[in-house]
């Protein structure tokens, strides 16, 4: 499958080590707040639903990333066309994609779930074949197009992607707007959905490369600058990319997962091509380990959706570490009579963490979500053992609603 322009500026532009503070704990941008006239195309509103989605895929594979967990195709190549739609639909694939004259004429469809710009118009854009790169779109002209996609259908939402210097401003793919962090609250302004992109483990920069929450650094900064009232969604690594001899782990890449969820992401987007040492647009499909590593990640994210999608709790828990450097961040949500807490280790170290958890009874079971063990706090406090880079989520149910 051939990729459309903007997709050579990754491996050109490619593809950060500030310390990411834990988000304060507040309700996430959901699609439903947006202002939108009509949202009755969208699932995004459903907490049953959460978008895990891959980035530009043949829609023949739809089937297999249905089985993988993923729900959601961002972008086509070329597309819509009558056929790719056809083929998503029996897939029960959802659509994110280019608002062409074909997509205007399925604006019943509940195939599609939103439209998009073209991909990370921060960075520096291609002049043509040859002639080297020019300034990014600027954040005027970006508004400028969301108000005629709107204007052509207001009852879906607009993704905007962005690109790795939303994480890192040092970004040189940026050309003459790079460390130029102001830039992006304005770009903001001209989408309903944002997300972004940066690959840690197969990054070729020493400043970014293994530095796996710089994800999370670039999540926080777009709910900040958005002031929690868009969605924010990120993309994740799961391939080489560019780096033949670099590539995220199945422990890094659950991680850098729950790192997002954790600092306020509402949504993921699988990027599975690859570039080196040979192209393969659908790499992850290739990799039996990787492919069952996602496909655990997107279960569990599915299976807690309706968790997820629940405010988180401010003040309400907090972790704490005794080995120096040692960083645990968390979230906690309440739902029904249970209160969860995701937690994530945020650099390469490991030792143990204590939770301490506001309002519990003298002696309380925690369940430790699909690890088959349970832990037990005292006086409102329990520990737990990481190794580099672990996640663990904790359940604590209540007899009565509190």
């Amino acid at each position: 499958m051939r990729l459309p322009s903007t997709i050579p500026c990754i491996i050109l532009l490619w593809l950060v080590s500030a310390p990411v503070l834990p988000l304060t704990a507040k309700a996430a941008g959901r699609c439903d707040s947006l202002p939108v006239e009509k949202r009755l195309h969208s699932p995004l509103s459903d907490t049953a639903f959460f978008p895990i989605a891959v980035w530009l895929q043949d829609p023949s594979l739809a089937p297999r990333y249905k089985k993988a967990g993923i729900n959601t195709y961002i972008g086509l190549w070329q597309g819509p066309t009558e056929a790719q739609l056809d083929i998503l639909r029996e897939a029960g694939m959802k659509l994110i994609c280019e608002q062409n004259a074909v997509g205007l004429r399925h604006l019943g469809d509940t195939l599609i779930i939103g439209w998009m710009h073209g991909d990370e118009p921060d960075n520096a854009q291609p002049l043509g074949k040859g002639k080297g790169y020019g300034p990014p779109v600027t954040p005027a002209e970006i508004f400028r197009r969301y108000r005629r996609l709107k204007a052509k259908d207001p009852s879906r939402p607009v993704l905007l992607n962005l690109g790795q210097g939303v994480a890192w401003d040092d970004w040189v793919g940026r050309g003459v707007r790079r460390n130029h962090p102001e830039d992006y609250p304005q770009y903001m302004q001209g989408g309903d959905i944002i997300s972004f992109d940066i690959y840690p483990v197969a990054h070729p920069d020493t400043a970014i490369s293994g530095k796996l929450w710089y994800v999370a650094k670039g999540v926080q900064r777009l709910v900040k600058w958005g002031q929690g009232k868009k969605p924010v969604w990120n993309c994740l690594e799961c391939t080489h990319i560019g780096e033949p001899d670099k590539k995220a782990t199945p422990r890094q890449v659950r991680a850098e997962a729950w790192m997002s969820l954790i600092h306020g992401s509402t949504g993921l987007i699988w990027f599975v091509h690859e570039f080196r040492p040979a192209f393969n647009a659908s790499a992850l499909l290739d990799d039996p380990q990787m492919l069952a590593a996602v496909t655990s990640v997107n279960r569990q994210i599915t299976e807690l959706a309706a968790v997820l999608h629940r405010p988180s709790l401010s003040d309400h828990a907090a972790a704490q570490t005794a080995v120096p450097g040692m960083q645990v961040d968390m979230m906690a949500k309440q739902y029904g009579n249970s209160l969860y807490l995701f937690s994530v280790g945020m650099r390469k170290l490991g030792g143990s963490a204590a939770f301490h958890i506001k309002g519990l009874p003298q002696r309380t079971t925690v369940t430790v979500i699909d690890e088959g063990r349970t832990l037990e706090a005292r006086n409102g406090i329990f520990t737990d053992t990481f190794k580099p880079w672990d996640v663990h989520i904790y359940r604590i149910d209540y007899p009565g609603q509190r």
